[in-house]
């Protein structure tokens, strides 16, 4: 599947939601369940600056494809990083960099998160452009 039906699909799936606030605790219920980062990566090296809760991202490129891993001590913080990192993982960097993150305004995500938390998602999605662009052939 590519990005753009990714995206698609979790906007199809997102809007069936009636409001913000449910579509945003459907994430933080899925995010209970993701593994945390090893604890070796939990690192000041990984983690993003400028962030109430501590975040730590982490990026790698494997041929021709980016992937993308968060953990935060917030669950709605890894929630709302997760979701970017989940979509953008597993593709090509100019595939990212074609496929910027506004298709969350419209799902009414973005408008129930306190500005840190608008800020930490920002902060996520700079990360990621930065790696696809460095990353671009």
């Amino acid at each position: 599947m590519n990005l753009a039906e990714k995206q698609q699909q979790l906007t199809a799936e997102l809007a069936a939601i009636e409001n913000g606030q449910d579509r945003l605790a459907l994430l933080v219920e899925r995010t209970k369940q993701l593994p945390p980062l090893a604890p070796e990566l939990r690192t000041e090296t990984n983690r993003i600056p400028g962030c109430l809760a501590k975040l730590w991202f982490i990026s790698e490129f494997r041929p021709g494809k980016c992937f993308f891993a968060c953990d935060s001590d917030s669950l709605v913080v890894k929630a709302i990083a997760g979701l970017l990192c989940n979509i953008y993982s597993g593709h090509a960097p100019e595939e990212i960099l074609a496929h910027g993150p506004e298709f969350l305004a419209p799902l009414g995500i973005t408008q129930h998160l306190t500005p840190n938390r608008r800020n930490a998602l920002a902060k996520v999605w700079e990360r990621i452009r930065q790696f696809a662009e460095a990353n671009t052939e």
